[in-house]
Formats: C-alpha cells, structure tokens, sequence
C-alpha cells in the first residue's frame, strides 16, 4: 500500500466516484496491491521470516509503500 504520507491519486478517484454513489460515508480510500505465493517446505517460522525479506527486498518499494502479510494454511 502506498504510504499515508505519499498522495495517492486513484484512491482519491474511486473516494469521489463512492461519493457520487450515495456513499458518502465512504471519506478516505487507499488503493493498493497484493500478491498470493503458494509455499512449500518452510516451517511457519521460517515462512514469516523469509516472507519478510521477500516482502522488503522484491515485492515492494520502501521508500514509498507499506506492506503486510498473512499465513493462510
């Protein structure tokens, strides 16, 4: 996801077109990404550990995202 401190245009789009819906309720959007990896062979330990690194060294661009992940089994 982009991060709170970097605009993010086409949150903004889809916020005002929401609005223009009836959802006015709707006051902020954020629009981002992700990504499913199937994982075979690490411990759920080890999985955290490496999709952590994937996650900061490949996947994302940190000087401009934020990211998470979860394990699903």
């Amino acid at each position: 996801m982009p991060k709170r401190t970097v605009l993010d245009p086409q949150g903004q789009t889809i916020q005002h077109a929401l609005s223009g819906l009836g959802y006015a309720a709707v006051k902020d959007v954020r629009q981002g990404k992700f990504f499913v990896l199937n994982l075979d062979g690490w411990s759920r330990d080890e999985a955290q550990k490496q999709l952590d690194r994937i996650s900061k060294e490949v996947l994302t661009n940190p000087v401009i995202e934020e990211y998470r992940f979860e394990i699903v089994e």
